[in-house]
């Protein structure tokens, strides 16, 4: 039976951290440690995590866990895999929690390899669209028209100017056993692929909305609103891929006001009409490849 809202275990395995209020990647790390437990073994890279839960002497991670060079993330899972291993840990699970930019820039390439061994590890990556513990940089999943500390809104440039990279396909693209898309918008479908990645008998990843009030310019209490109208506006998508499959566990006929979403947050507040046709554009594009080739 899947994990859900009236299973999920009460100890917590993740707390005292120094995270900003409202922080989607905390949650990220709180549900995902419920699911795997205290025979886990975590692999954090230089992100916001790695940085509120090292903390010496108040350590926050109930649980085994290191941090990894920024570009190693994969090749430290893969010999923590090897380690657990050649002791007997054969039960334990080893994961990693990286940010965007440790996974879709800096990380990407250590990842392929885990994933082209095959190695029993669990990739999660939390995505809130920019290098926010480094000053809010743009990074490989930043959305078209953001404003960051090096993609500023200008008269000429409003914003970003690429969209975000198919992490999730360029993944998939590697025939990996098993791999999701999620939102802490949605946490028991977030519980339900993290129980699947748990008993995948080889790498798995999922990719996970985490936004961040300070670097998405919002209100702490509406993190959950925004992780779920991110969702119900198709800025992202909720989505497997196994058994060679890709499949989209949800699929609206009707999509929320993009407009609405984006306004929530002061990193969009420079946009005008032109810039949200574009992105509703960019979405539309995106779902209209999504549904011909993942659906029945």
């Amino acid at each position: 039976m899947a994990m859900n809202a009236k299973t999920i275990p009460n100890e917590e395995m993740f707390y005292g951290h120094k995270a900003c209020g409202g922080c989607g990647g905390s949650l990220t790390v709180r549900l995902a440690m419920k699911v795997l437990g205290k025979k886990s073994i975590g692999v954090y890279p230089p992100n916001c995590m790695s940085t509120v839960g090292f903390i010496y002497p108040h350590m926050c991670y109930f649980g085994n866990a290191t941090t990894a060079p920024f570009a190693a993330s994969g090749a430290v899972m893969s010999g923590l895999r090897a380690g657990a291993d050649a002791l007997g840990h054969e039960d334990w699970h080893v994961y990693c929690m990286a940010g965007d930019g440790g996974t879709a820039d800096i990380g990407i390439q250590a990842l392929s390899g885990a994933i082209d061994r095959n190695d029993r590890v669990i990739y999660i990556c939390y995505d809130n669209e920019a290098y926010m513990n480094t000053g809010i940089q743009k990074s490989g999943l930043t959305p078209t028209g953001t404003r960051t500390t090096n993609t500023p809104a200008g008269s000429n440039i409003h914003g970003a100017i690429q969209p975000k990279k198919r992490i999730f396909e360029i993944v998939a693209a590697h025939g990996i056993p098993y791999a999701a898309t999620a939102s802490v918008g949605y946490p028991e479908d977030y519980l339900r692929k993290l129980e699947k990645a748990a008993a995948c008998p080889g790498t798995s990843f999922i990719h996970v909305l985490a936004p961040c009030p300070t670097g998405w310019q919002a209100p702490s209490e509406i993190t959950i609103e925004l992780a779920k109208e991110a969702v119900d506006t198709g800025m992202w998508f909720l989505a497997e891929y196994e058994n060679g499959q890709y499949h989209l566990n949800k699929n609206p006929k009707e999509f929320a006001s993009i407009e609405a979403y984006l306004k929530k947050q002061g990193r969009f507040s420079h946009m005008v009409q032109a810039d949200f046709d574009e992105l509703a554009a960019q979405r539309d594009e995106q779902w209209g490849r999504m549904r011909a080739e993942w659906c029945d």
